[in-house]
């Protein structure tokens, strides 16, 4: 029994590690491709592209073709579990997105790479209270440490203030309506997690590809009506007609987008959307941790604190990751 043991939890922890490094990859090219398109100044009134709504149906679109045909392929049975569920998943899921894109518009970048830090908190919390999931003492801990050593690692001190400055300096100045979008987002996050946890229950446990597909399926109806009731649609149309090489850069965004989604929805179907949120959280980390090695660029104290942080959580969850027991 215990080396079967053994080797079933090897075979978990290689598809693990399968699973981070694709996800890792898939979305580093993928944010690269994305700042391409949003970024270039294009024709000679150096238009941008801000369709964001169109930009997500159309991944989504890709998506659902991408998970309907592996489950073709795959000729997969009925997994059981609760179909009703993910249309209320994929409001969410579009929820957060939308929310944390349009804190872009209140608040610098930074701010909402560092708000987006804490995601696996607030995942971890509505899993316990709607999911009822229970893990050991250590694992609360381990995301604890890994949330603050990354939200430590990335924090950059502010200028002083003037003391002529007209503005208050309460704590409270600093929550405005980009922040509270960025509470909006993460809220969002943790049902999204949480009810995950309940479509993908102990007895019932789904594909990734049939989760994959319901609920980029659902995403697309629900984005088919907002392009249309907002007209970002005939905007979008306009554009593509103007500058039809950017097709070929929606579609190079739509290949990555599937490769990365098959390893999220992998690692949620397999290891829970707490350790999907880990992964993802932790691959911003990973990346600037990678920048700053290549570049010699000095790391502060604070900074080499939040990495010591980090890899001692990384080291606990790995150790007492596995949930303890599902409530009935």
């Amino acid at each position: 029994m215990s080396k079967l043991s053994n080797t079933s939890d090897n075979q978990s922890n290689k598809k693990l590690i399968i699973c981070f490094f694709g996800i890792f990859f898939a979305y580093f090219l993928f944010g690269i491709i994305q700042e391409w398109i949003t970024r270039t100044e294009y024709g000679e009134l150096k238009e941008r592209f801000t369709f964001t709504y169109c930009l997500v149906f159309f991944q989504c679109i890709a998506n659902s073709i991408f998970s309907k045909l592996v489950l073709s392929y795959e000729k997969t049975k009925n997994d059981g579990s609760n179909k009703w569920l993910y249309p209320v998943c994929a409001l969410t899921y579009l929820g957060a997105m939308l929310a944390s894109n349009e804190a872009l518009q209140h608040v610098s970048y930074p701010t909402q790479v560092l708000g987006k830090s804490v995601k696996p908190v607030p995942v971890m919390i509505f899993g316990v209270l709607i999911a009822h999931k229970r893990y050991h003492k250590a694992k609360y801990l381990a995301v604890l440490m890994i949330v603050l050593g990354i939200v430590l690692f990335m924090y950059k001190d502010k200028k002083t203030k003037p003391l002529d400055d007209p503005l208050p300096n309460h704590p409270f100045a600093l929550i405005g309506f980009g922040e509270l979008l960025l509470i909006v987002s993460l809220a969002m996050d943790g049902l999204t997690g949480a009810i995950q946890d309940r479509i993908n229950g102990s007895h019932n446990r789904t594909n990734p590809h049939t989760m994959m597909y319901l609920m980029n399926i659902w995403s697309c109806f629900y984005l088919f009506f907002t392009i249309i009731l907002t007209g970002e649609i005939f905007e979008f149309a306009l554009f593509m007609q103007k500058f039809p090489n950017v097709v070929v850069k929606l579609i190079l965004l739509s290949i990555l987008g599937c490769i990365g989604q098959h390893f999220i929805f992998t690692t949620i179907t397999n290891f829970g959307p707490l350790k999907c949120s880990i992964i993802t959280t932790t691959r911003k980390f990973f990346t600037i941790l990678g920048s700053v090695i290549i570049f010699s660029n000095p790391m502060s104290s604070r900074q080499w604190l939040g990495s010591v942080l980090v890899f001692i959580g990384l080291a606990l969850d790995s150790k007492y990751g596995k949930e303890i027991k599902q409530k009935n």
